[in-house]
């Protein structure tokens, strides 16, 4: 689009128009979006165009993207998927939605998400039921739901999702698409906390490039961000000869992995053998008691949010979020200072496991897309977190970790390649991503409804 725009071939108002059409044609099956908002993204097309004629275009300007709903933009609402919190507009936009509108995007909508963000699912008591486009009866994951969906939809080439513990990978995995989960702190996020990370769900690791230049820029209200770092995004040629890659096949704990994911993450380890990167096993290192931890840390941070709530607002959460954060009101402060200790036990497991290796290969999650009416593949709030074994401790241990489409099932359904990297080598990340992206023999064209 970006040469198109700067060669004339193409206009980023006939390029918004075409977006615009291609999200009325399928959002009715999809619902991916909240506040879809056409004619504000046709004014910013325009503004855009004008900027191109003048010879003062900005960095990505022109292009159209989707925002993660719990991503603040400034005079919309931010739900959090719930039905139960008031429709405040926002006062500002956040900082990944200040940058990418400060870099020309068109900002087309926000994307779904569920209730509080804690389901890998598109299920939300606020929103409609979100879908995946290879297979409308399977769930396109979360809690970026809406953004994987949209990515995969062809809703523009930009989307932003949040992660902390799965929340972009998973989507991506499901839906076909590449997400980076950066390391924390390097993209620049407000509200700020534990494990909370923004990154990029896009069709090609080139495109989330492009977006990391702009998304890593400073913002000084979020105290935990990393310092700024020139990185060379876009310089991403790497050599597989030689790299040190560990392949880490069992989570340790959680569902079994599904005998079509196994022989589709096998193949890729296959090929990156072939082409003369030196392979070793990483042996589980995540335990019940880790996981167990982690689950009630964040059930009784739940409760704190929830249970502030009035009996009428409660009775608005989606039933299943109300009994998993019910588990954590009567949680003493000894077993929720254990539970965040398990998720330090987790982090130190997590960089000891793979500080031997340039990169880790492993499943995104152990089972392909489910169905689009459940809230986790198990359903079952008291095993909320069985499916995420894979995904969780690269949050812990801020370690980057991105998801690529590896290949499909029998039936057709994505099935995600998780590359993880040592702390802070988002760079290497990406690129050992899109070497994937060349060397993957799986390619189908993209779903159309």
């Amino acid at each position: 689009m970006l040469e198109g725009y700067s060669r004339r071939q193409v206009s980023p108002v006939e390029v918004a128009k075409a977006v615009i059409a291609r999200i009325e044609a399928y959002e009715p099956q999809l619902q991916a979006l909240y506040a879809f908002d056409p004619e504000g993204a046709l004014t910013a097309a325009r503004e855009s165009e004008a900027r191109w004629t003048r010879g003062e275009a900005l960095p990505l300007d022109g292009v159209p993207g989707t925002i993660k709903e719990n991503i603040a933009t400034k005079g919309t609402p931010i739900p959090l998927g719930t039905a139960a919190r008031d429709l405040t507009p926002a006062a500002e936009d956040a900082p990944p939605a200040a940058r990418l509108r400060e870099d020309g995007v068109v900002i087309l909508a926000k994307t779904t998400m569920p209730d509080y963000g804690m389901l890998s699912s598109g299920l939300s008591s606020f929103h409609p039921l979100a879908r995946n486009p290879w297979d409308l009866t399977k769930n396109p994951g979360g809690s970026s739901a809406g953004a994987g969906a949209a990515a995969a939809a062809g809703y523009g080439p930009f989307h932003v999702g949040t992660d902390i513990g799965g929340s972009i990978r998973l989507p991506a995995g499901w839906c076909g698409v590449f997400g980076l989960k950066p390391s924390f702190g390097r993209i620049p996020i407000d509200p700020a906390y534990y494990g909370r990370v923004a990154g990029p769900m896009t069709r090609t690791v080139r495109d989330a490039a492009l977006m990391m230049r702009s998304l890593t820029r400073p913002d000084a209200r979020d105290a935990m961000s990393l310092p700024y770092q020139d990185l060379p995004w876009l310089d991403l040629d790497i050599d597989v000869r030689g790299l040190r890659i560990g392949v880490m096949m069992e989570a340790g704990i959680g569902m079994p992995l599904d005998p079509e994911v196994r022989a589709c993450i096998e193949e890729a380890v296959r090929i990156f053998a072939e082409a003369g990167a030196e392979i070793a096993e990483v042996p589980p290192f995540v335990t019940r008691e880790m996981l167990d931890g982690l689950d009630d840390f964040w059930r009784q941070r739940a409760w704190m949010d929830i249970g502030a709530l009035s009996e009428e607002q409660r009775s608005r959460v989606l039933p299943y979020i109300l009994s998993w954060a019910e588990g954590g009101k009567s949680l003493t402060g000894a077993r929720v200072y254990n539970g965040m200790n398990q998720m330090l036990v987790m982090r130190n497991a997590a960089v000891a496991a793979t500080r031997d290796f340039d990169f880790v290969l492993s499943p995104v999650a152990p089972v392909p897309a489910y169905h689009a009416e459940l809230a986790s593949p198990i359903h079952d709030p008291e095993e909320p977190f069985e499916h995420i074994g894979y995904t969780v401790a690269f949050n812990m241990s801020d370690q980057p970790s991105a998801s690529v489409n590896a290949g499909f099932t029998a039936s057709g359904l994505p099935i995600g390649l998780q590359i993880t990297g040592r702390r802070f080598d988002d760079v290497g990340v990406m690129r050992l991503s899109q070497a994937w992206e060349g060397m993957c023999p799986s390619q189908r064209p993209w779903p159309k409804l």
